[in-house]
């Protein structure tokens, strides 16, 4: 059966990282409700490469 309802997968990426030049990207998959927040998300969270928080905005 499939999953119904407002929950959608959405990737989030780590804007420092692009603009830092090193090789690599720092993504994390989660989920959110498309009819609570229908805008792009931006999160938190641990970049391992740069070894500190960042913020992170949804893609696609």
């Amino acid at each position: 059966m499939a999953k119904k309802g407002n929950r959608v997968q959405v990737i989030l990426e780590c804007t420092e990282h692009k603009a830092s030049g090193q090789p690599g990207t720092s993504r994390y998959i989660t989920t959110k409700n498309k009819k609570n927040t229908p805008d792009r998300i931006e999160l938190k969270k641990f970049n391992p490469v740069l070894k500190k928080m960042t913020v992170h905005k949804e893609i696609k």
